[in-house]
């Protein structure tokens, strides 16, 4: 196999990886319901947002110091500010997934941060592309975006009526608190405008990138200088409201109590999972090079999409839905993927 190929077919393996891990790493929330909330997110967060940046900048970065010192300080706080910013849509879609479940959660916020991601930075970036053909084509896949989302947030409230007094014996032992169908909904629809703001925080902190790759690296090991400062900067906010809720609730005990090494092993297993996904379609994107937004990002998400929504579907979060329910799920299911598609074909057009 020719070395371009080669790198295509790592490049397509790498994408499909990550987004095998983006949609399975909240799985393990389900079986997480003898700790608080703050309990499992905080070790999430510290392993995802905190130890795995710092280890893949140390590991790939020649003269990480030096890079650290020239960084542009717009650059910079443009990183923090942003990956702040973004730290709440986290917390907003932690707690959207201890209300709507797996499934539901994941395709509501995947959905709106691929259509939104897509739009808002050309909006903000580049207005006057927006009447071109590729603002033209991305308008189209965020409004059948929106169309998806729509149709998936009306399964999801169809199945709310029919499993009214059943909630328990759907939610299994799943981490966090029963809410109300449009509460977890507008959690959701949150993190999924906040994630949007986080790829604008990246495209705009592109000067760590090239001050990176002045100092003799790749643009990926520049772009993992990035994550170190943005998610650094969501770790703030995901852990001064971890902190908030342990002193509300006096929840810090229970990582002292009995019998909890599954309990950090599954908490700590979400951290790599997420946090891996970020990197493994970082090198992914580096092999697939101009192929990345037009084939490697809408396979990533669309495989995150239908893999998240499997483990829901395994998880039981289904099982006592009708018939009729799951038919307008898959729908919903199949115009997000038509949106995917459309948005990651945009890209490519000039």
């Amino acid at each position: 196999m020719p070395a371009t190929s080669l790198a295509l077919a790592w490049g397509v393996g790498l994408a499909i990886l990550s987004g095998l891990m983006n949609g399975t790493f909240t799985t393990p929330m389900r079986f997480l319901g003898r700790w608080s909330w703050e309990n499992v997110w905080t070790l999430f967060i510290i392993v995802a947002c905190i130890f795995l940046p710092a280890v893949m900048a140390l590991g790939t970065v020649t003269d990480l110091r030096g890079v650290l010192a020239s960084v542009p300080g717009m650059a910079v706080g443009i990183a923090l500010g942003t990956g702040f910013a973004w730290g709440f849509g986290a917390i907003m879609f932690g707690q959207g997934v201890s209300a709507l479940g797996i499934s539901m959660a994941n395709t509501v916020v995947l959905a709106i941060s691929a259509s939104l991601g897509s739009f808002l930075p050309i909006l903000l970036l580049a207005p006057e592309r927006l009447f071109q053909p590729q603002g033209k084509a991305i308008i189209l896949g965020t409004l059948v975006g929106i169309c998806g989302i729509a149709l998936c947030g009306y399964a999801g409230l169809l199945r709310e009526r029919s499993q009214k007094g059943q909630e328990a014996e759907v939610r299994g032992d799943m981490v966090g608190t029963a809410r109300p169908f449009w509460v977890g909904l507008l959690l959701c629809s949150g993190s999924g405008l906040l994630s949007a703001v986080f790829n604008i925080g990246y495209a705009s902190a592109q000067g760590i990138v090239d001050t990176a790759v002045r100092h003799g690296n790749s643009p990926f090991a520049g772009s993992n200088v990035v994550w170190v400062f943005m998610l650094g900067g969501g770790a703030l906010s995901n852990l001064g409201f971890c902190g908030h809720l342990f002193r509300k609730n006096g929840s810090w005990g229970k990582y002292l109590e009995g019998k909890t090494q599954s309990l950090f092993a599954l908490s700590i297993l979400m951290g790599l999972l997420w946090g891996g996904s970020i990197f493994v379609y970082g090198s992914a994107a580096q092999k697939l090079g101009k192929l990345g937004p037009a084939i490697g990002w809408p396979l990533s998400l669309t495989v995150g999409l239908l893999t998240a929504n499997l483990c829901g579907m395994l998880a039981g979060e289904w099982k006592l839905s009708k018939r009729t329910e799951r038919v307008w799920m898959g729908a919903g299911l199949a115009t997000l993927v038509l949106a995917i598609i459309l948005l990651g074909w945009s890209s490519m057009i000039s």
